[in-house]
């Protein structure tokens, strides 16, 4: 089974740089930590926060839950952290989420999003997915290229496999 997060509000921006590298992460927007940690262990995901107290609970001293306490505030230093504790090698699956809900993209035809995108980039772009839920449209476009220099620099900083677009 592939490694689930759940992040809570005060890293909002590690989130959506995990969901950018594949990697199903919730964005828990409440402030109720008991019902954070009960969809952390319903979800068996690994709670992500700068909490202190948090990490304290029961449950999860005990080993019955896992959870990383962030030291860094830098969003790209905060991944390096996620990667170094848990081994994960930079091992990506970039563009494969939703940044913004976290849901699995899905591909679509050329011909489903003509009326969807700017006709500038359906006229110069080929492939697009869409998010079911929000159904935001991704192409590769400009922001796509600069999202994959960014996964690249921040591989370059840290990492040891090389990723794939």
């Amino acid at each position: 089974m592939e490694i689930r997060f759940i992040a809570d509000n005060n890293v909002g921006k590690l989130a959506r740089w995990l969901r950018m590298m594949g990697y199903d992460t919730v964005l828990f927007r409440q402030k109720d930590d008991g019902h954070m940690i009960e969809t952390a262990l319903s979800e068996d995901r690994v709670i992500l926060t700068k909490d202190a107290e948090l990490v304290r609970r029961r449950l999860i001293t005990e080993g019955k839950l896992r959870a990383i306490l962030l030291k860094q505030d830098d969003p790209r230093l905060q991944v390096q952290e996620v990667v170094a504790m848990l081994s994960l090698n930079y091992h990506f699956k970039p563009f494969s989420l939703c940044l913004e809900c976290n849901q699995a993209l899905v591909s679509r035809e050329k011909e489903e999003v003509r009326n969807r995108v700017p006709a500038r980039v359906f006229g110069t772009q080929t492939q697009y997915t869409e998010c079911p839920a929000c159904h935001r449209i991704y192409w590769q476009g400009t922001h796509w290229q600069a999202m994959v220099k960014k996964l690249q620099s921040l591989q370059a900083e840290g990492g040891k496999n090389r990723i794939t677009s």
